[in-house]
C-alpha cells in the first residue's frame, strides 16, 4: 500500500490505496522467511489426524485431508490467527517497514518467522508461495465478487493452480461479523477457544462494546471524524461499507459523513478534501489512519490541520481502517473510541 502505484485506478486499486476501508492515498497503493510454531503446538496436533473442512464467506467450502499446516495469509489474518495460537508458515501484505520493523498490521506476530512473499501492494512471489508448498491461502475480501484482498489479479489464476484458498468477508458489514468467522476459522485450524487469553479477550471485547455504548448514549453531542492523510488530500471516511466504523455507529457513535457525491465518486468510501478545505466537516474528535501508508498526525504539517479545533484541543485518536481479526486486537479498538468520546471536550 505505501509505495506502488497503479496504472489506473480501478475500483480494487483504490481500495488498496484509499485504504481498505475507504482511506489513504488514491494513486499511492500497497503491494519477503518461514515458520514452525508459536507455542500452541498442542491446539494444531488435537486436529491434524483428522480431516478439514471450512466454508468460506464466497460459500466455497475446502476440504482436505488433515489440518493445514502450511498456512499463507494476508498479513493482518495471520497476525489475527497468531493472537490464536495458530502460527502461519508465509503472509503477503504489509509486514515490515522500512527500517525492519514489523508493520502495524503484523500485530504481535513474530515476523522473523514466517516467510514474506510480498511486503507491498501487486507484490506477490509465486515461485516463494510454490516453494512453501501450501495448504491453503487465506485472506480477507473488501468487495461483494469475492476477491481476494493483496492477490494480484494478474498472478490470481496461477496462486489458485498452488492452493485452495479461504476468504472472509469484511465488505459492508459489522466488525463482530468477521470477528466471529475468524474465531470459527481458528478453532477449526486448532485453536484452544478455551484458552484463559482467549476468553479473557473476547470477554473485554464485549465490555469494551458495552462501555462505547454507554459512552457514546452519555455524549450524543460529540462528533467523531474518520480521516486519513496524504501529502496532497485528506480523506474523510464514511460509515456505511468500513467494518468498525459501521460497528462503532450501530453502537451509537456520532459520525461525521461525506457528501453522497463525494462517496459515489469513490465507489462508497471517502471523500476527498485539498488541505485548504480540511474543515469541511466540524469534528469534536479525529480518528487517524494509523497504517504506514498514511501520513501520521504529528507529521503533518499543514497549518490548516494544526487550526482545526480537535487538533488544538489534543482530540485525535488513532484509527485502524484494517482491524486484525481477533478480540485481543479489537477491544482496544473499542476502549480507545469510549475513552476520547468520555473525556472530549465539545469544540465544533
Amino acid at each position: 500500500m505505501p509505495n506502488a502505484r497503479l496504472s489506473r485506478p480501478s475500483r480494487r486499486g483504490i481500495l488498496a490505496a484509499g485504504g481498505a476501508l475507504g482511506l489513504g492515498a488514491v494513486l499511492a497503493a500497497c503491494g519477503d522467511d518461514s515458520a514452525k510454531d508459536s507455542g500452541s503446538d498442542s491446539t494444531q496436533a488435537a486436529k491434524k489426524s483428522g480431516p478439514w473442512s471450512f466454508k468460506d464467506d464466497r460459500g466455497t467450502t475446502v476440504k482436505l485431508d488433515k489440518v493445514p499446516a502450511n498456512i499463507v495469509a494476508f498479513t493482518g489474518v495471520g497476525a489475527a490467527l497468531f493472537d490464536y495460537g495458530v502460527q502461519v508458515k508465509g503472509v503477503f501484505g504489509p509486514t515490515t517497514t522500512k527500517g525492519g520493523k514489523a508493520d502495524v498490521q503484523a500485530g504481535d506476530m513474530d515476523v522473523s518467522k514466517v516467510t514474506v512473499i510480498g511486503n507491498e501492494w501487486g507484490q506477490f512471489n509465486i515461485e516463494k508461495y510454490a516453494g512453501l508448498a501450501p495448504d491453503v491461502l487465506i485472506t480477507t475480501m473488501f468487495d461483494d465478487a469475492g476477491t481476494l484482498w493483496y492477490v494480484p489479479e494478474e498472478s490470481a489464476k496461477k496462486v489458485a493452480k498452488l492452493a485452495p484458498s479461504v476468504g472472509i468477508s469484511v465488505f459492508d458489514r459489522k466488525l463482530d461479523q468477521p470477528l466471529q468467522r475468524m474465531y470459527a476459522l481458528a478453532e477449526s485450524l486448532g485453536a484452544d477457544l478455551k484458552a484463559d487469553k482467549v476468553v479473557k479477550a473476547k470477554a473485554r471485547f464485549e465490555a469494551a462494546a458495552a462501555r462505547l455504548r454507554k459512552a457514546a448514549k452519555a455524549h450524543p453531542d460529540i462528533k467523531v471524524m474518520a480521516g486519513s492523510a496524504s501529502p496532497d488530500i485528506f480523506y474523510v471516511s464514511g460509515t456505511d461499507l468500513s467494518i468498525d466504523l459501521e460497528y462503532f455507529k450501530s453502537l451509537g457513535v456520532n459520525f461525521v459523513e461525506p457528501t453522497e457525491a463525494a462517496k459515489k465518486a469513490s465507489g462508497g468510501w471517502f471523500e476527498n478534501l485539498s488541505w485548504e478545505n480540511v474543515d469541511k466537516h466540524p469534528a469534536d474528535i479525529i480518528m487517524m489512519d494509523d497504517r504506514a501508508q498514511a501520513i501520521q498526525p504529528a507529521d503533518i504539517d499543514e497549518p490548516t490541520w494544526k487550526k482545526l479545533p480537535a487538533v488544538k484541543a489534543g482530540q485525535v485518536i488513532a484509527r485502524s481502517p484494517e482491524p486484525i481479526l481477533s478480540y485481543d486486537k479489537c477491544a482496544p479498538l473499542l476502549e480507545n473510541l469510549a475513552k476520547a468520546i468520555e473525556t472530549a471536550k465539545k469544540v465544533s
